[in-house]
């Protein structure tokens, strides 16, 4: 450094060296937000229902939903409201044709049940195979995987052996699909999040897979996932104890809300209690790597027409909540959701596209214009982009057409800090 500054090199130094174990601490704990892509939902599909054709069936029952309810682009826009606009009509109907289901959970928790260890044996065996051959065939969603029982003492034999069963048949007929994902529902003590990774790891050596091949994502859905029993924020030192494994938080409406005591008529994602969860899970998050998503509603839009136009609308609405919250995932549940789901998110990236990508634009050319953005927030705007060419909102011709970037130059922007 050049000037006439005071102070000497060894007291830079000193300053250096007294931070050395800070720096070291904040670089393993906090490498910023991945530049991978991240599904818009998680689809739950109790494993008695799996089969390797589900994805499909999903997606033609989708279908025939918004061809009976939204014949045309006037009654989808008489629906949805004036910003479904026929780009997003179309690129509605194509999504739910080509890939209606972005990350799908087999779920051998809440949505299976307790018939029996053979039944689940026999169920967890049919399903890693069936799911092994739909990666095979070309088509199984780009993320799956399983939500097995948890690590509480009831359930947790049962949790690991399903896990163990499901791998087997996984790998027995394919490799392990480059979006897998296993999701830990209804922590209850930080130390189940440790014994997971202790499993993993095991499973893992088994199988003869990658160190650290196996990841999963925390369901956060009971009191004291937030709040421990000290007083401590746990889903942070949640997140700390996934030691690296920890892809997802997801948050779990309904459990969680019962567990605080909510009746079930007030249970929703926009219940105060709910954002202050989710408010927690958000700052704990932040900068390390872990993704977060949203919950449910059981609202389902099913049964008379009406019925089923309030029900996309309260969806499509609730979508949208989420989104301008920063959780850019939540739960479906059946597949009349599909269109509610992918209007709202398609409509929410359409809308903020020209003005995205002009102040992306400006920032990188340097160019004056009526917003004075930060390195921060180019980041946040190159994500916001990648994110709505990830589910299919936008092209990658029109996003380069208004920031002159391609795709890599996003994602070189998304990793820069």
């Amino acid at each position: 450094m050049g000037g006439g500054g005071r102070l000497s090199g060894e007291f830079y130094d000193a300053i250096d060296a007294s931070l050395r174990d800070a720096d070291a601490r904040v670089e393993a704990n906090y490498p910023g937000g991945p530049a991978v892509r991240q599904p818009v939902h998680t689809v739950y599909v109790p494993a008695s229902r799996y089969h390797e054709g589900l994805a499909g069936e999903w997606g033609a029952l989708a279908s025939a939903a918004l061809e009976e309810h939204a014949r045309d682009l006037a009654e989808f826009a008489g629906v949805f409201g004036p910003q479904a606009t026929v780009e997003v009509y179309d690129r509605v109907r194509e999504k739910l044709r080509r890939e209606p289901i972005e990350d799908l959970r087999i779920d051998f928790e809440d949505g299976f049940g307790k018939p029996g260890d053979d039944v689940e044996d026999e169920a967890a065996v049919s399903a890693g195979a069936a799911l092994a051959r739909s990666v095979a065939a070309g088509t199984a969603p780009p993320f799956a995987g399983i939500r097995f029982k948890s690590f509480e003492r009831a359930t947790r034999r049962r949790g690991i052996r399903t896990l163990d069963l499901f791998l087997g048949a996984l790998l027995g007929v394919g490799s392990l699909p480059p979006g897998f994902v296993v999701t830990l529902p209804k922590v209850t003590a930080v130390e189940q999040v440790a014994a997971a990774v202790e499993v993993f790891e095991k499973l893992e050596g088994a199988y003869g897979l990658p160190a650290r091949s196996l990841r999963f994502e925390v369901q956060i859905e009971t009191p004291q996932s937030i709040v421990d029993v000290d007083g401590t924020v746990a889903v942070a030192r949640i997140v700390q104890a996934a030691a690296g494994r920890c892809s997802g938080l997801h948050y779990g409406t309904y459990d969680y809300s019962a567990g605080l005591g909510i009746s079930a008529a007030y249970q929703s994602v926009e219940h105060p209690a709910a954002d202050f969860a989710k408010a927690l899970m958000q700052v704990s998050a932040a900068g390390t790597g872990v993704l977060l998503s949203d919950g449910s509603t059981n609202k389902l839009p099913v049964g008379d027409r009406d019925t089923v136009l309030a029900a996309w609308r309260e969806h499509a609405r609730l979508v949208r909540r989420s989104l301008e919250r920063g959780f850019y995932q939540g739960w479906d549940l059946h597949p009349h959701q599909l269109p509610s789901r992918y209007t709202a998110t398609y409509v929410f990236f359409r809308e903020g596209f020209p003005a995205a990508a002009a102040r992306l634009r400006d920032y990188v050319e340097k160019t004056a214009g009526g917003v004075l953005d930060e390195p921060a927030t180019a980041q946040a705007l190159a994500a916001y982009l990648s994110r709505g060419l990830d589910c299919g909102a936008l092209t990658e011709s029109e996003v380069a057409e208004r920031t002159t970037a391609d795709r890599p130059g996003l994602d070189r922007h998304i990793r820069r800090a």
